[in-house]
């Protein structure tokens, strides 16, 4: 028959392992609670902003006088005068001389030339007189008609041809003496000099070289594809050259005044010309710099007017079609029409309006309609060094408790 402490003892040791199992159960950390996870994708977007905009063509060119004009000698001589502003860079007035070659001989040729002329003259009055003289002694004489002969008209004829030719040398005297001064057709500035002083010229030596100061102009290459851009075929178009002049950025004012007419075998680029007034501003008081010839400029042709336009990346636009995160935050591609390319972007007229959220995020499985998130500047997507230290810290406590 068991004892009292048989019976005892095993009630006793199942008691004392409930409590224990107990005592170590209410150790044990209970399970995190884990909060839902949301996996609508999250996007980017940007306002979409139309304006105002101008298609203007961009080109380059080398800026050249309108007119180059080589000057060469008409006559032969010597130098003899030389102006004090027929240098190189020099600046000279319509007309203004120049360099003068030796006039004497032309000057005595042009008195020769005179004294021919009154001579011829001389014998022309009087063999005017001896032919009335032969008439009225013939009708004298006989009543039949006088011959020419008789009349003295062959050495009428004579003379008065004397007379031009006569006239005639001293034209040419006169043109030669004129054309020992060199002068300015226009206003112009001095390229080069190819005589000094005291130097020997024939007929056909070169004296120097002008360019014109009245106008400027830049042959601008421009693809056919962008003439498409240009309002009248580019016709009177507005031009803004821009250059460096002693380090500095300057801009000048010019227009569009011909179409070459033709396209360039070599580059296939058909060629605008655009014209600058008064580039040195020797007509005027102001105090701009200079267009100086031989800069290179890059231009800016005044193109088509966009009443409203925006430019967007180009990578954002596929199958002419763009990503708008729409009032619903739902994904809506809108069909766009794309004006021009321009680098990386691409100007836009139809399609968008403004305000549009133009989504500039990739999506992995974009679908039209699909809900988005809208990324929150606000809170940073990944998780602060506040809330990382807080979780190594209860991640340690966990682990020494299970120790």
């Amino acid at each position: 028959m068991a004892t009292k402490k048989q019976i005892i003892m095993p009630i006793v040791i199942l008691i004392g392992g409930v409590l224990t199992m107990i005592g170590l159960s209410s150790l044990k950390k209970p399970p995190e609670e884990k909060e839902a996870v949301d996996n609508t994708p999250i996007v980017a977007v940007e306002t979409v902003t139309l304006a105002p905009l101008s298609l203007d063509v961009k080109s380059y060119g080398i800026v050249k006088p309108k007119y180059e004009t080589q000057l060469v000698a008409q006559v032969t001589g010597q130098i003899v005068e030389l102006s004090d502003a027929f240098v190189r860079g020099g600046f000279v007035k319509k007309g203004q001389l120049l360099a003068r070659i030796d006039p004497s001989d032309y000057q005595a040729a042009l008195i020769d030339a005179q004294a021919t002329l009154a001579s011829a003259k001389a014998s022309l009055q009087t063999e005017m007189a001896q032919g009335k003289v032969a008439e009225t002694e013939w009708k004298r004489i006989t009543d039949a008609s006088p011959t020419e002969l008789s009349l003295r008209k062959p050495q009428l004829a004579q003379e008065l041809a004397r007379v031009k030719s006569a006239q005639a040398n001293i034209l040419r005297a006169k043109r030669n003496l004129q054309r020992t001064e060199i002068k300015a057709p226009y206003d112009a500035m001095i390229d080069s000099r190819n005589i000094g002083l005291g130097s020997f010229v024939t007929i056909g030596s070169q004296i120097g070289k002008l360019l014109s100061t009245d106008i400027a102009e830049v042959r601008l290459p421009v693809a056919d594809n962008q003439l498409k851009f240009l309002m009248n075929q580019s016709k009177d178009a507005k031009v803004i050259l821009q250059g460096d002049v002693s380090g500095q950025k300057m801009q000048w004012q010019a227009h569009i005044v011909r179409d070459e007419g033709v396209v360039d075998d070599k580059s296939r680029m058909t060629y605008l010309v655009a014209q600058v007034d008064d580039p040195y501003h020797l007509a005027s008081n102001t105090k701009a710099k200079p267009l100086r010839f031989g800069s290179y400029v890059n231009a800016k042709i005044q193109g088509i007017q966009l009443s409203l336009a925006a430019i967007i990346p180009r990578y954002l636009v596929n199958n002419n079609k763009v990503a708008i995160l729409d009032s619903h935050s739902k994904l809506h591609y809108s069909p766009v029409n794309i004006v021009r390319e321009e680098g990386a972007n691409v100007i836009i007229n139809e399609g968008l309006n403004n305000g549009d959220q133009l989504i500039i995020s990739a999506l992995d499985y974009p679908v039209d309609g699909m809900k988005l998130a809208l990324i929150d500047k606000k809170k940073p997507l990944s998780p602060s060094k506040d809330e990382l230290d807080k979780k190594k810290v209860k991640t340690t406590q966990v682990a020494s408790m299970g120790n």
